[in-house]
């Protein structure tokens, strides 16, 4: 079976050329734009491996390699980075990534650190020959965070034993949050991955719906879980 690769790159040229080149390199690519829709890419469909720009808007590479190495996710991630200061190398590793490529590169470059790092976290049996890879887990139906747990298969949510009744904008935000519990999402990520659009700095609609979706999920005596980071955006956390 073909290798699946994560591609994060907001550079769209740099994104569908890598995109091609990986594929007819024989990878299954999924290509995504930015670190939002790379961490939901990667509890939908785990990857084999991960090749992360570091500088993206919202979510950059940086902390999409936090998250997922604290969740005890170890699928090997590759940085591209335009940033070539050892600090900022130091900076990546001790995020959790495993090799770095700066741009502009060789895509022969990408194609043999990809190959070593395959390599280390292949298993292999006796005289070196590879043996059969486990089978993956299923990933969990249920996502949990800040005492909200969440079904995106069945499109229900509970904070504690009580279950909430959400719209489908309101679902979506909620699991937006709940997906990046602890980091703090600016206002064009939210208006990008939830409508597709960003409205524009004068525009109220997120924050009615994140008005709409505090009322249902704040409980009198009980922290506030969905907080204003002000001139920023929104974060979910439990103080």
């Amino acid at each position: 079976m073909s290798q699946t690769v994560l591609l994060a790159e907001d550079d769209r040229a740099i994104r569908n050329a890598l995109e091609r080149a990986l594929t007819l390199e024989g990878y299954q690519v999924m290509a995504v734009a930015d670190g939002v829709e790379a961490l939901a890419q990667a509890h939908r469909n785990r990857p084999d491996v991960l090749v992360l720009d570091v500088m993206m808007p919202g979510i950059d590479g940086l902390q999409v390699c936090r998250v997922l190495r604290a969740e005890g996710d170890r699928t090997p991630i590759l940085m591209l980075t335009a940033l070539v200061e050892t600090a900022d190398r130091i900076a990546g590793l001790d995020a959790g990534a495993d090799d770095y490529v700066v741009k502009p590169f060789d895509v022969e470059e990408v194609f043999a650190r990809l190959r070593a790092l395959l390599r280390r976290t292949s298993p292999v049996g006796v005289g070196g020959a590879p043996v059969a890879e486990a089978p993956r887990p299923v990933p969990e139906r249920f996502i949990e965070a800040a005492g909200v747990r969440m079904d995106p298969q069945a499109r229900r949510a509970w904070r504690g034993a009580r279950e909430l009744e959400l719209t489908r904008t309101e679902f979506e935000l909620l699991e937006l949050l709940v997906r990046n519990s602890g980091i703090v999402l600016d206002h064009s990520t939210i208006y990008d991955r939830i409508w597709g659009y960003d409205f524009g700095p004068g525009s109220k609609n997120l924050a009615v719906y994140v008005g709409y979706l505090r009322r249902k999920l704040d409980e009198p005596g009980a922290p506030q879980l969905i907080h204003t980071v002000r001139g920023v955006g929104y974060v979910l956390r439990e103080d």
